[in-house]
This record gives C-alpha cells, sequence and structure tokens, in this order.
C-alpha cells in the first residue's frame, strides 16, 4: 500500500499558484519535497492535512481519502510543521501528560526515550527553548503515538549538524518498518540526499520532477573536458554547463557520452539548482 497518493492537486492564492502537484510515497519509504523559500512546499503539506482546502485533485493517506476518518488521520499520521503550536508555559513533561490524553496509542516510555535521546530539558518552559529544541520537541511528539506516517516540515531546521545527523539517523530507523513512512521537506538538500528515497522538486509552484533518488543519480553525471569535447556532444544530452578558465564542467546524461570520457557523480542539490535555473 502506499503511504501517501497526491493527484493533480492545486491551490491558488493572489499571487501565487500551486501545481497541479502529483507525487506518490510508497510505504516503507521516505520522500524528500525539496524547494526553495516561497515554492510551496508548507503550502503543499496544509492542503495534505487540510488544515488549507484544496481547489482541486485528490489526496490519499494510507488507503484513505483525507478528510474520510480525520480521527483516525490524527492517530496514524505524526506531523511536525515550521511552528510547533505549543503552549509557551508548558514544559516537556507537562506536553506529555496532555499527549497522553490526545492520543490513544500514546506511549510515555518512547517519548520520555526520545526527549533523553534529543537531550531535552524536564523543567524548563517552552518559551525559553530554542528555534531547534522546539524542533526536537516536535519531533518527539510526532514519534510518540506509534505513527504510520510522518509529514515534517522543515524539520531538521534550526538543528546544529551533529544533532541534524543524529535526527537523520532516528527517521531512517523508523522506516526499517515497511508499514512506515515519512514525507520531509527542507531547503537543506544536504539532509535529505542522505536520507530520501524518493525526490520531488518544487519550484515556485511547480511540481519539476518526482522520482526514485537513486535512479536520478544514476542518469547524470558530471563531465569535465575541452570546449570542442563538448560540442561534439549531442547537445540534447547536456542539461547545463558552465565555462572556467581551465575548460568546460557540465551536467550530462551518462547514457549519451562515450565510455572513455570520465563522469564525476552529481548531487541532488546539484540537480535541483540546474532544474530550477532551465526553469528561468
Amino acid at each position: 500500500m502506499n503511504a501517501l497518493e497526491i493527484k493533480n492537486l492545486t491551490k491558488t492564492f493572489p499571487g501565487f499558484a500551486l501545481g497541479p502537484v502529483s507525487l506518490t510515497l510508497p510505504s516503507g519509504c521516505i520522500l524528500g519535497l525539496i524547494g526553495e523559500n516561497g515554492a510551496g512546499k508548507s503550502t503543499t503539506i496544509r492542503l495534505i492535512l487540510d488544515i488549507l482546502h484544496k481547489d482541486g485533485g485528490s489526496v490519499t493517506i494510507l488507503g484513505r481519502d483525507h478528510t474520510a476518518d480525520l480521527r483516525l488521520t490524527k492517530e496514524e499520521v505524526g506531523v511536525v510543521m515550521d511552528e510547533a503550536g505549543i503552549p509557551e508555559c508548558l514544559t516537556t513533561a507537562q506536553v506529555g501528560r496532555i499527549m497522553q490524553h490526545t492520543f490513544r496509542q500514546w506511549d510515555g516510555a518512547e517519548y520520555e526515550r526520545l526527549l533523553r535521546a534529543l537531550s531535552l530539558p524536564d523543567n524548563k518552559p517552552f518559551k525559553d527553548f530554542s528555534r531547534g529544541m522546539k524542533m526536537k520537541l516536535g519531533i518527539a511528539i510526532a514519534m510518540s503515538h506509534h505513527a504510520k506516517l510522518l509529514i515534517l516540515d522543515e524539520a531538521t531546521s534550526g538543528l546544529d549538524p551533529v544533532v541534524r545527523d543524529e535526527v537523520v539517523e532516528m527517521f531512517g530507523e523508523f522506516t526499517c518498518d515497511e508499514q512506515h513512512a515519512i514525507l520531509i521537506s527542507s531547503h537543506i538538500v544536504s539532509d535529505l540526499e542522505k536520507l530520501c528515497d524518493y525526490v520531488a522538486f518544487l519550484h515556485q509552484g511547480k511540481l519539476l520532477l518526482c522520482e526514485e533518488k537513486d535512479a536520478l543519480l544514476a542518469q547524470y553525471g558530471i563531465l569535465h573536458c575541452t570546449a570542442e569535447q563538448l560540442a561534439a556532444l549531442d547537445p540534447l544530452c547536456i542539461r547545463h554547463k558552465k565555462e572556467t578558465p581551465y575548460g568546460v564542467e557540465a551536467l550530462v546524461l551518462r547514457s549519451a557520452v562515450p565510455a572513455q570520457m570520465h563522469l564525476s557523480p552529481v548531487t541532488i542539490e546539484e540537480l535541483f539548482i540546474t532544474m530550477v535555473k532551465e526553469v528561468k
């Protein structure tokens, strides 16, 4: 079963239009929604959660229409938004007691384990938390009620590199269970490249692609050559080129380059930047 299916999702605001967006997240996988600030990542997530009402299209979560059973959806989906939405006077211990009465499958022992793993204090009020601490608390809550799908909006934002790496490892462990899946948005592309099975590129409300990460990386490479060597290739295989005093660096389709020409690996960030430049 697919954890999430989006088909032709659209939403229009004054000065901004999202969609149509179509993507599929299989169970047991992690999909990274990549885009610059203002690309429509948070809008897409709010539409999935029915916080915003869509203009068109369909959203299916764990085999059900996303509006069909909101109580069950709340139980089975763990959410971390850019803003945690927790009353500022509460401590982590008080938050845990409230969540115990919010989620039927709340796991207090798992919550305590995650608080310790994320180095969160028991008695400090939420208003005194740094942005990174607030995000960590949101992650602990989302992962403490036996959700099957995590939807995370910039969940690694504000975390230092060491903690980001620890959180990324937690997410990887979560999807070791083939009934679990994660949709995570971020503009920190390096986090998603390590973590994700699938990537979706969103730019100015338009979905540029949604593909399996490894297949995408295997499709492209970076070629360092002379201008003459590049000119001998099929122009259709060249996605982007940059001339330097030392030669030419080009993003190319691997299948169209002769075997004797050495190609370097490409990163997801390089692919995303190139595709955005093509749109512009």
